[in-house]
């Protein structure tokens, strides 16, 4: 089966709508995915909230987990916990959703377990919160992790994390943009974000996961930032956040 992975869509419709372009077309041995995990954080950030959740219920053999931005939305952590800037983009959220939107996301899991793979928003340690960016955090994941891969959102950055059956210690490095990668001993994978790159490149990331063939493969993909940068305007939201689409930080 080959599963589209995507994650921190951050209401982002452009983005969203780019990837699942790329990600659907056409090759040899037909469409290009048979279903779809995303990790979380549909909203928060961008204009496009109930647009972006709609379209995402909308997708095949859909897997959806909730994310921190996503709860935010709902009322269910504090604003306080979040900076000036996302505080407000929480904030006109809450005032966007549609009920049936906010139905739609109170029904949905911060962490899930299928077959070989734990999927979860930011790890599956902490669920909702923690940023894995570092060998060491990495590893006290593998240790609770009871599944061979881990797959992660949150942070925003397109990286992954292996364990060697031989050595306690991960390894952590990029993945390589476009080129099909093979699953191998105990791995976390963060396919990175669709709607806010932070990793200095501004293209919309995410990844497709080939369970029959223990394949995994980081894409990229431009989209029309200066569309997406004036509906932020239009709405209000920080100017911060439109600016830092154009460069993916």
């Amino acid at each position: 089966m080959k599963i589209l992975i995507i994650s921190d869509i951050h209401a982002n419709l452009n983005a969203l709508e780019a990837v699942l372009e790329d990600a659907g077309r056409q090759n040899e041995n037909g469409a290009g995915y048979d279903a779809v995990w995303c990790l979380g954080d549909l909203v928060g950030y961008g204009p496009d909230p109930n647009e972006c959740i709609e379209r995402v219920r909308s997708l095949p053999e859909l897997v959806c987990l909730i994310g921190n931005h996503d709860l935010a939305a709902l009322g269910d952590i504090p604003l306080s916990r979040f900076n000036e800037d996302a505080r407000r983009a929480a904030s006109w959220t809450q005032e966007t959703l549609t009920p049936e939107n906010e139905t739609y996301l109170r029904s949905l899991e911060s962490l899930q377990v299928i077959d070989s793979y734990t999927l979860a928003h930011a790890s599956p340690r902490q669920p909702v919160w923690e940023y894995v960016l570092d060998p060491q955090t990495a590893n006290a994941n593998f240790e609770i992790m009871e599944t061979e891969f881990g797959l992660i959102g949150h942070s925003h950055v397109a990286l992954l994390f292996e364990q060697p059956p031989e050595v306690k210690a991960s390894i952590m490095r990029p993945p390589e943009v476009g080129r099909s990668m093979e699953l191998r001993a105990r791995m976390l994978l963060n396919p990175g974000s669709v709607g806010q790159p932070r990793d200095m490149d501004p293209r919309a990331a995410y990844a497709m996961l080939d369970t029959e063939n223990a394949t995994w493969e980081a894409r990229r993909i431009a989209y029309d930032i200066e569309q997406v940068q004036s509906r932020i305007r239009d709405a209000g939201l920080p100017e911060r956040q439109a600016i830092r689409l154009e460069a993916g930080w």
